[in-house]
């Protein structure tokens, strides 16, 4: 990662005025959606959405010309290229033709794509953005640093003060006064306006309709008061049939600002009359700039089911800390450094790539059903195949990849971090490592293993059996959560295997691109964990669990070593992870907890990989609450700690805030113990509280539930 763009992060962490705005604004958009959406079934809205975007996304070609005909039927201009060269040319050669002057713009970011404006103003041609947000950050001489509010990141002092230098005169920060400014300020600019220019946020085949949503009514203005009409349309708002219309009109709105619906919805269908009489002279341009490609590509097709609502931006904890100037190009965030990475090039979107934790936030509020994660890993990887892994982390996967060097090395840390070590934490680190505990004690390499422990440990013998994955972890930092498990197994009645060959799961190449790594990871822990017969392989880290039920096949798939798919099949129907299997157990009536007992109260953490890709939220609560836990729930329970496996190491900077944000809101319920089911979190925040100098107690579930077993 570059200075410049390091240094770019700290100046949006230390800019007190965007992370206060942005921090709001995320605050109140998460309570106001849920009210937004109260009463509609989400996963079936979203699900009309992501079948007709993806019908469209695959027959782009027949979608466009059906569009084109009935458009043109109707008396539009319709002008279809791939070339964003030749957009503005079209654009600036209607200009020339009918001796434009001036240009009013509705927001559009098809425009900020192609950077329309400076070539009008090159031309001569005056432009003048009409949105509200767009008109602000034109007077400020930025771009948007969001796709829907592109002014977010600017507080009301801030704008008043830009207000102020254009209008020449000294503004206080009242809105309704700054408002009415912008009103008088940009109402001649429509009058005077020969051209109006706006987007669109559908374009409709069967009818050759174009819909746009706003909240200022300044896109109704752009588009009848000029007598030209120019639409910029990213072929990817192309819908078939105009039943489409509704769902998108029904998430839009809620999606993106938590409203029930928008000010203003206009469907223009051919041209309007013009005050005189005559007809507008009104021209879509259908603008591809690689999208046609894009869904010809099997891991990117869905990126076209996208509304452009920017609910992954509201939700993204990265995005509220550095905001978009940071977190993306044109289109900024998740979204926007897939849109980066296609529309522009590549090569643009390797650094705003590794800004993603990976949380999964954005998975669960897309109404268009996109898995943003998952394209952004995909990014990593063809960026490694590209340009190849960095030395360093080169060096240290193909330490990984030796099982026995990668377990000696561990073994030799626990020796070599005494010096460091004070308890159970390393609290301060030499020279370029310090980042590495600047806001977090690291845990201290067990002196014994769990794999050394584990021979030690009495078990009932016969019956049933479960293979137990411990991840690295669990095995050289905290094996009293894997002693833990198999407590909780054998009170059920099974016997626990733990197969020595069973290696690191592969996540942290995997989450940094390096496919080849992962799939050798995969296979050598297929090949350890399926040796033995046992009915489940259990685990106690979701990260691992997921690698094993979710990513080794699809690792192994991508990497074209199908003869492995078959075991990573048969392992993903095996595994389970701790909390779902014991609640099992209990209802199974093979497990019980001690009762009677008032164990105090207790707040829960969800780490990102249990809830989000393995949908396991309750059973753990259930569980604590039945060993006789008193449940106090944190605000932001399911928001990410900031570990992010390695990201809390490369960009300890963000992961920081993140961490303390968790530890002030697991305060706030006056809890004084707080549970989760990833170590990775334990580490995360146990180390956050040891140097916050709270007397907070983090442990893992798995434990606490050992602990009360009758």
């Amino acid at each position: 990662m570059k200075k410049e763009f390091k240094a770019s992060i700290n100046r949006a962490l230390n800019d007190a005025n965007l992370t206060g705005a942005l921090g709001k604004f995320s605050e109140a958009y998460r309570v106001n959606r849920a009210k937004a959406y109260d009463g509609i079934d989400f996963e079936a809205l979203r699900g009309r959405i992501a079948e007709a975007k993806s019908s469209a996304a695959c027959h782009l070609d027949e979608v466009a010309e059906v569009f084109k005909q009935n458009a043109e039927a109707l008396g539009a201009k319709v002008y279809r290229t791939s070339d964003p060269e030749q957009v503005k040319e079209y654009i600036l050669q209607v200009a020339r033709d009918n001796g434009v002057k001036s240009v009013v713009k509705s927001k559009s970011m098809a425009s900020e794509e192609i950077h329309l404006n400076k070539a009008l103003l090159n031309a001569g041609i005056s432009v003048a953005e009409t949105d509200l947000g767009e008109w602000i950050i034109q007077l400020a001489g930025q771009t948007p640093s969001h796709m829907v509010m592109p002014a977010i990141h600017l507080t009301k002092e801030e704008v008043a003060e830009i207000f102020s230098k254009e209008v020449e005169e000294r503004l206080d920060s009242d809105i309704p006064r700054l408002v009415k400014v912008a009103r008088n300020e940009l109402r001649p600019k429509f009058l005077a306006a020969d051209m109006g220019i706006s987007g669109a946020n559908i374009a409709v085949a069967e009818t050759g309709s174009i819909v746009l949503v706003t909240n200022e009514g300044n896109a109704r203005l752009t588009t009848t008061l000029p007598r030209i009409h120019v639409a910029l349309v990213g072929v990817e708002k192309l819908v078939e049939k105009f039943e489409t219309v509704v769902p998108i009109l029904d998430a839009l709105p809620r999606s993106a600002t938590a409203q029930l619906l928008t000010s203003y919805v206009s469907i223009i269908t051919g041209p309007s009359p013009n005050d005189d009489g005559s007809l507008k002279d009104l021209h879509i341009i259908l603008m591809d700039n690689r999208r046609t490609e894009m869904a010809r590509d099997p891991k990117f097709k869905q990126a076209l089911q996208c509304i452009r609502c920017g609910s992954c931006l509201n939700v993204c904890p990265i995005f509220r800390l550095v905001g978009g100037h940071v977190f993306g190009k044109i289109y900024t965030g998740g979204i926007g450094t897939i849109l980066t990475a296609w529309f522009d090039e590549l090569q643009k979107s390797e650094e705003i790539q590794g800004l993603c934790i990976q949380c999964g936030n954005c998975t669960e509020v897309c109404p268009g059903k996109l898995d943003i994660p998952e394209m952004i890993l995909e990014i990593r990887r063809r960026l490694v195949l590209e340009k190849g892994q960095p030395l360093a982390q080169k060096a240290i996967f193909s330490v990984v990849n030796n099982r026995k060097l990668f377990h000696g090395m561990l073994r030799a840390a626990s020796v070599a971090g005494k010096p460091f070590t004070s308890g159970k934490f390393i609290r301060h680190l030499p020279l370029f490592l310090s980042d590495l505990t600047d806001g977090r004690s690291l845990p201290a390499i067990a002196e014994k293993p769990f794999r050394d422990i584990f021979p030690e440990i009495r078990q009932p013998k016969g019956g049933e059996k479960a293979v137990f994955y411990a991840g690295c972890l669990i095995d050289f930092a905290y094996p009293e959560t894997g002693i833990a498990l198999v407590k909780l197994l054998n009170r059920a009645g099974i016997e626990v295997l733990f197969p020595e060959e069973q290696t690191c799961c592969g996540a942290p190449a995997l989450y940094n691109g390096a496919y080849e790594v992962a799939a050798h990871n995969a296979v050598d822990n297929i090949k350890a964990l399926l040796e033995v017969e046992a009915k489940y392989v259990v685990s106690a880290c979701p990260t691992c669990t997921v690698a094993l039920a979710h990513d080794f096949a699809k690792t192994l798939q991508d990497q074209g070593r199908s003869e492995w798919l078959d075991k990573a099949k048969e392992l993903a129907e095996k595994t389970v992870d701790l909390s779902t299997l014991v609640k099992r157990l209990v209802e199974e009536g093979r497990l019980s907890f001690e009762e009677g007992e008032d164990l105090g109260r207790i707040t829960y953490h969800d780490s990102c990989h249990l809830k989000r890709t393995l949908k396991v939220s309750q059973e753990p609560r259930e569980l604590l609450q039945k060993a006789g836990y008193e449940l106090a729930e944190m605000y932001e329970c399911d928001m990410c700690c900031g570990m992010g496996g390695s990201y809390s190491m490369k960009l300890p900077e963000i992961s920081a805030p993140i961490l303390k944000r968790k530890l002030h809101n697991i305060k706030e319920t006056g809890a004084a113990l707080v549970a989760m089911d990833c170590p990775g979190c334990v580490m995360q925040i146990r180390g956050g509280f040891d140097q916050d100098g709270e007397t907070v107690r983090v442990r893992h579930t798995a434990e606490l539930l050992a602990e009360r077993l009758k």
